[in-house]
């Protein structure tokens, strides 16, 4: 598999920031589901959050990444198979993920800085407080995060369903050019 994408597939660069970002999303959606049930004597309630906050700050720089890769590598072109609609609705969907990411992780990043407070990022380096302490904002980022990362993972998992409709039942090679397999051969 090349570095680069091609005309026809993706290069192992975006495949490889593809399914880190959707392992980080979802694993730290289960940890933050998980998370809102701890109790002060549960031994997990000072470590699930600081290891959330440190993959959510790292997850940011690698969506950063991710970003400016898809910007200087083109992706390749929609399959011939894909309908106008279906390539149209294919971009928004993942410009509406890219949307949720970042406002999933600046709400995160705001309700862990509303205080004022620096994040530690498993005490690597501190991310520290841009907006120093604001009363409420705590409440106000937690909503947005809470709904905003609702959103993310249920267009995630619809992003994955389309992605096995078309392996599945249209037998195109959408999913394919996203792993490391071979594209079939036309016929």
């Amino acid at each position: 598999m090349q570095l680069q994408n091609s005309s026809i597939r993706y290069g192992a660069i975006a495949v490889s920031l593809h399914w880190l970002v959707a392992l980080a999303v979802f694993g730290l959606f289960g940890l933050g589901f998980y998370m809102v049930d701890l109790t002060y004597y549960d031994p997990m309630y000072r470590l699930a959050p600081h290891i959330h906050r440190s993959v959510g700050i790292l997850l940011l720089i690698v969506v950063v990444l991710r970003l400016l890769w898809r910007l200087a590598d083109r992706p390749p072109a929609p399959l011939s198979e894909h309908s106008p609609a279906e390539v149209l609705l294919a971009r928004m969907a993942h410009w509406a993920l890219y949307l949720l990411l970042l406002v999933a992780m600046f709400s995160g990043y705001l309700i862990s800085t509303a205080d004022g407070s620096a994040i530690e990022v498993f005490d690597w380096f501190a991310v520290p407080s841009l907006t120093g302490q604001i009363k409420g904002m705590e409440d106000i980022a937690g909503d947005v995060h809470y709904w905003s990362t609702w959103a993310l993972v249920v267009l995630g998992v619809i992003h994955g369903l389309a992605a096995i409709k078309h392996h599945v039942f249209d037998r195109d090679d959408t999913l394919r050019r996203m792993l490391p397999m071979p594209l079939k051969k036309k016929h």
